[in-house]
């Protein structure tokens, strides 16, 4: 794939792709009739599948973009959602003396100084890097992975040209105010230059080997730090068949039930416990090796979730898998942005029969946990409730989990073994709140709060007893009820110039001066028309701005 250098050529493609699926719906918003299908696993033909080849077309940044907007069924239909999540990442391999030619600027050394074998046919070729086998000076094989030459350059160059026209349709349209694309390109641009530096994979891959080591079935590549840089990544060579392959024999000599509750177990201990969240955990990052054993690979996509908000996911996942929708719906305005238009009432009815009839159909494939957070993310930016980026990639890293579990151990119950790890880590939790570092934590904070209130007390009653007591209002100058009033006084302004230029044109037609115009006083004329002017401009604007105000968000939890 090759990609345009001219910024403005480039500019006028995205444009063009812009404009051809504007309607599509990927760009304004869910609405009720294009959000309710609960299982849109097949992918129509027509828009959706060009959208995806296209997208292919303009190359690895939006190859990523893709990837990106498959985790966001609050802002993709359903059936554009499907055809992302089917999107290719196989590409032409780049030639063996230019991958050479990286890894020894990489790594400061020639090529077969510390690779004595290096295999010129990669094992894949994804947009962003390929994969070689090789064989080390003491006989180890490894997995080498080199960033394409360019690549970041070209990655760049894209996401300034997403950042300009994202932000141009964050002031120009209703859709970018409503979802705020210059965010969501930013957080996008942070989490792609992240994985590009592959430093930041070895620093993940290492830390996925430490938490999941409790868990014996499965397997993490360790990165051989001296052997890897920026662009180079060089880590343990694992060989084994993907998941999604024909297992017949191989499942009813082995039972993998062990294989997947670790799996499941894992990831859940990741999100929950050490608060990363592996973005990408689909079928091809995983590989079943020959002694049973399940391997987790291409770590560069990795969330970060700070400990609050994992803990409130965590309630909120219970919830749902308990089958407790206002809890859920709780959980969820507590989480999110509420716009202008949020309908609470109809946010919560919505979410509590939806959880109903997951939990009335939990066994059944299309009411899995997964796709269930996916509808209720769905749910939400239909009633005007924002959700957060994590709670989208949680439910994404769900549904993949579940693909790869049906294939492994197709009569495993997802929901039990979920439902029991997550009381598990529930209890958990508990018992570290009463743990003495947290009590003695709690301890300092109300002494402290003790040891201040007197003080404070006493600095209100002076300053009530003095009539110095002044309660300052943050973000007045940006609220509402402040915009409406300049909308008010303006117009008022501009209503009374234009009286007073239509009372002085009536005193100068009345004055008879010269020169004259059609018969009457030139300058009374022309103070008549501009007077005209600016009153139809008035009812012009009224007529079009007045019709509702523009989206306010508000955070906050039901009362």
């Amino acid at each position: 794939m090759s990609e345009a250098k001219n910024p403005l050529t480039r500019t006028a493609q995205l444009l063009g792709f812009l404009m051809k699926y504007r309607n599509s719906g990927v760009f304004t918003g869910l609405d009720w009739n294009s959000a309710t299908d609960m299982d849109p696993t097949t992918v129509e033909e027509g828009k959706p599948a060009d959208f995806v080849r296209d997208l292919e077309a303009l190359g690895p940044t939006f190859i990523k973009v893709g990837q990106a907007l498959s985790t966001r069924p609050d802002m993709v239909p359903p059936a554009y959602l499907a055809a992302l999540e089917r999107m290719q990442d196989d590409v032409t391999a780049v030639d063996p003396a230019t991958i050479e030619a990286v890894v020894e600027a990489e790594l400061g050394v020639r090529l077969h100084s510390v690779f004595p074998e290096f295999d010129p046919t990669p094992l894949g070729c994804a947009s962003l890097a390929q994969v070689h086998r090789a064989v080390l000076r003491d006989g180890r094989e490894v997995a080498v992975k080199v960033q394409r030459p360019d690549v970041a350059q070209n990655i760049r160059s894209d996401l300034d040209t997403l950042q300009m026209l994202a932000s141009k349709a964050d002031n120009a349209t209703q859709a970018g105010k409503r979802l705020h694309f210059a965010d969501w390109v930013q957080e996008f641009r942070k989490t792609l230059l992240d994985e590009l530096d592959y430093r930041l994979e070895a620093d993940h891959l290492e830390r996925f080997g430490d938490h999941l080591a409790r868990y014996p079935t499965l397997i993490v590549p360790q990165p051989l730090r001296d052997l890897s840089g920026a662009k180079v990544l060089t880590m343990e060579l694992v060989k084994g068949s993907k998941v999604t392959d024909p297992l017949g024999l191989r499942r009813t000599e082995n039972s993998l039930t062990p294989v997947v509750t670790d799996l499941l177990r894992g990831y859940l201990d990741q999100m929950f416990v050490h608060g990363e969240l592996h973005a990408d955990p689909h079928p091809g990052n995983l590989l079943l090796t020959h002694d049973h054993r399940l391997a987790i690979f291409d770590l560069g996509m990795v969330a970060h979730i700070p400990p609050k908000l994992r803990g409130r996911l965590l309630k909120l996942v219970f919830s749902a898998v308990d089958g407790r929708g206002e809890a859920v719906a709780d959980e969820l305005i507590a989480l999110g942005v509420r716009l202008e238009d949020f309908d609470e009432d109809r946010f919560v009815r919505e979410v509590g029969q939806h959880v109903a009839r997951y939990a009335a159909h939990s066994h059944a494939a299309a009411w899995s946990e997964g796709r269930l957070l996916l509808h209720l993310s769905r749910l939400s930016a239909l009633c005007g409730l924002r959700t957060p980026p994590e709670f989208n990639l949680l439910a994404k890293t769900l549904l993949n989990l579940e693909a790869v579990c049906v294939a492994l151990d197709p009569d495993l119950s997802v929901k039990d073994t979920v439902e029991a790890h997550l009381q598990h880590l529930l209890r958990d939790r508990l018992r570290q709140s009463f743990s003495p570092a947290n009590l003695a934590s709690e301890a300092i904070e109300l002494q402290s709060l003790l040891q201040d209130a007197p003080r404070k007390v006493g600095t209100v009653l002076s300053l009530l007893a003095e009539n110095r007591m002044q309660v300052r209002i943050t973000g007045w100058q940006d609220s509402a009820l402040m915009e409406n009033l300049q909308k008010i006084a303006n117009r008022i302004a501009a209503g009374i110039i234009v009286a007073a230029l239509l009372i002085s044109s009536t005193m100068l037609l009345r004055s008879g001066v010269g020169p004259f115009l059609f018969g009457y006083p030139a300058f009374a004329l022309v103070l008549f028309v501009i007077a005209a002017v600016l009153g139809l401009m008035i009812v012009a604007s009224t007529l079009r701005n007045d019709k509702r105000p523009d989206p306010r968000e508000e955070r906050g939890t039901r009362s």
